[in-house]
């Protein structure tokens, strides 16, 4: 097999990539203002590489990828268009999966990470005879930015997230920012999102907050706005979603230590987005979580907070049907035939 250069424009969905040894780790912050981003770069979540791929395009029937070995069990998947996903699993230490069999022809190929571990890519492999190239990729870009409900670490496989799940679909370029536990509507996340390139950005607020008793009700929808704020100071025309929690029926009316509940979190964020909607924002939407995932999905809720692989699939249904296809035939966005044609 040939070697693909581990080229930078190679990797999509990351914030930084540094390098490691003889490989590339993407990080989801940039890596070189770790000391910014306490505790550990996001308690060590902005390491671990939900979302990003490797995309290229190529005539190969077969593609290798070696990664540094993990601790822990893995996956990584291929994407070529509208074609079956293919998951290949890696133990703890392996380092390289295959995927064979592909089909012939110059296609658009996306590798997507695992969404649970920090990745160091080590090497791309194609057959020897294959062309590739990289494409300009010109889908609209999408920024999404939340909890662990985000990362979706109990996806079936790291393309099955929801947020995989909508850009896929409706033909987007995901950056992905969902930090597991870490989720704290942060001024450092406002401003570095507030940074990257985005056509549409959607911000899942609550559920960690309500974890971690971080806001209380004084200062929790101030936060709110603040973050918004700040993302609005390069994006005054880009749709920003405003997502509050999905059920979590523990947490519906049980105050946590600081007085909120879910239902009151709910309350403050639609308020907030009302509020900012009326001083002239038109381009801010809110979303119930309640109206992506509720108590008629409860059998797919197992730990009464994270959605296991059938209810991130479920989320990504409705995010995409309820939210993303209308956000997109209101802005005149499309972009799901550059990625199922990989055309430049």
């Amino acid at each position: 097999m040939q070697s693909i250069d581990l080229n930078r424009s190679l990797f999509q969905g990351a914030v930084s990539l540094e390098p490691v040894g003889d490989g590339l780790k993407p990080w989801r912050i940039p890596y070189k203002e770790y000391v910014l981003f306490p505790p550990n770069g996001i308690n060590k979540t902005a390491e671990i590489s939900a979302g990003v791929r490797l995309t290229f395009a190529s005539d190969t029937t077969t593609v290798q990828v070696e990664i540094a070995p993990l601790e822990v069990t893995v996956q990584l998947d291929l994407v070529c268009g509208d074609a079956p996903i293919m998951t290949r699993v890696l133990e703890p230490g392996a380092t390289t999966v295959t995927f064979d069999g592909l089909a012939g022809g110059n296609k658009l190929i996306e590798i997507y990470l695992p969404q649970k571990a920090p990745t160091v890519v080590k090497a791309l492999s194609i057959d020897d005879t294959a062309s590739w190239h990289i494409p300009e990729l010109k889908q609209p870009k999408w920024i999404t930015y939340g909890s662990s409900i985000t990362q979706c670490s109990g996806a079936f496989s790291p393309a099955q997230t929801w947020p995989a799940i909508v850009a896929r679909r409706s033909g987007l370029h995901l950056t992905c920012l969902g930090y597991s536990g870490n989720c704290h509507i942060e001024p450092m996340v406002a401003r570095m999102i507030r940074d990257l390139e985005a056509d549409i950005i959607s911000l899942c607020l609550g559920i960690n907050v309500y974890g971690g008793s971080s806001l209380n009700k004084r200062t929790f929808q101030a936060a709110v706005i603040g973050f918004v704020q700040i993302v609005r100071e390069k994006h005054p025309d880009k749709p920003i979603v405003v997502m509050s929690p999905i059920w979590s029926p523990p947490r519906e009316e049980t105050k946590n230590t600081v007085g909120l509940t879910l239902v009151e979190m709910r309350e403050e964020i639609e308020e907030a987005v009302r509020n900012m909607a009326s001083l002239g924002d038109k381009h801010l939407h809110y979303v119930d979580g309640l109206t992506i995932f509720d108590e008629q999905s409860a059998e797919h809720l197992p730990d009464n907070l994270h959605p296991n692989g059938q209810g991130y699939a479920i989320m990504g249904d409705n995010f995409g049907a309820k939210v993303m296809e209308p956000i997109l035939a209101q802005y005149g966005l499309a972009g799901k035939q550059a990625v199922a044609n990989g055309k430049d």
